[in-house]
């Protein structure tokens, strides 16, 4: 467990160097020179990437082939998802989940223990996460774009178990942020009418359709009435 820190920061290195739309757009798989010429890494560094692929193929993210007695690396199942030009794409929020800004936060276990009302952010950023958020437009950017990117994966629930919604009449979706969930929704399913429910500065400007409505508010004092909640 004392080095499990690590997959989790080789994955933030490889959507931050973008390999796995490098070799997405490479059409095939990518041998060792090839990537590394692309990226303009430095010769010194050569092996250093090396050893960072055949770890990440190690853990199920790449393929090791060998073309012309090359090394060479195609992707898998779980590194498409990181393409970040894929409609289904968990780039984003491997970004915003390991921004130091967040991750950093988990230091001050320790003294969240004894904190009785305060929340881990509360104590490492001095404000409520959400609050946070507002005063950081980029963060908050990337937050967005984090929860759009995890509801893309909604795609893939309605395709198998659409029966979950089926019946319905109302839903509201709490912190639905900009309502990619919610729309993905209301178009697989016409009849159903479904509330997106987020801070008033997160969906300002959005407009809804003849079954989406957006909605202001605060969910820790009060939440639209529906049949489901998300």
């Amino acid at each position: 467990h004392l080095y499990a820190f690590i997959d989790s920061m080789c994955l933030k290195c490889i959507v931050e160097l973008g390999i796995p739309d490098i070799i997405h757009n490479h059409g095939q798989p990518i041998t060792l020179p090839e990537l590394v010429s692309i990226l303009q890494i430095p010769p010194a560094k050569v092996s250093q990437v090396q050893s960072l692929m055949r770890y990440l193929a190690h853990n199920g993210f790449f393929e090791r082939v060998r073309i012309h007695e090359k090394e060479a690396y195609a992707l898998t199942a779980a590194s498409e998802l990181l393409v970040k030009s894929c409609e289904l794409s968990l780039a984003p929020m491997i970004e915003f989940v390991l921004d130091p800004t967040l991750s950093n936060s988990f230091h001050q276990l320790k003294k969240w223990v004894y904190e009785k009302d305060l929340t881990l952010f509360d104590i490492s950023l001095g404000s409520h996460l959400w609050d946070f958020l507002n005063k950081n437009p980029a963060l908050n950017k990337s937050f967005n774009e984090a929860m759009a990117s995890d509801s893309q994966m909604m795609n893939l629930a309605l395709r198998d178990c659409n029966w979950v919604f089926q019946g319905l009449e109302f839903i509201v979706d709490v912190g639905g942020g900009t309502g990619t969930t919610a729309k993905i929704i209301c178009e697989a399913f016409p009849n159903l009418k479904c509330i997106v429910f987020d801070r008033p500065q997160v969906i300002e400007n959005l407009s809804g359709s003849n079954n989406l409505t957006y909605v202001g508010g605060d969910m820790f004092k009060s939440i639209p009435k529906a049949d489901v909640i998300l």
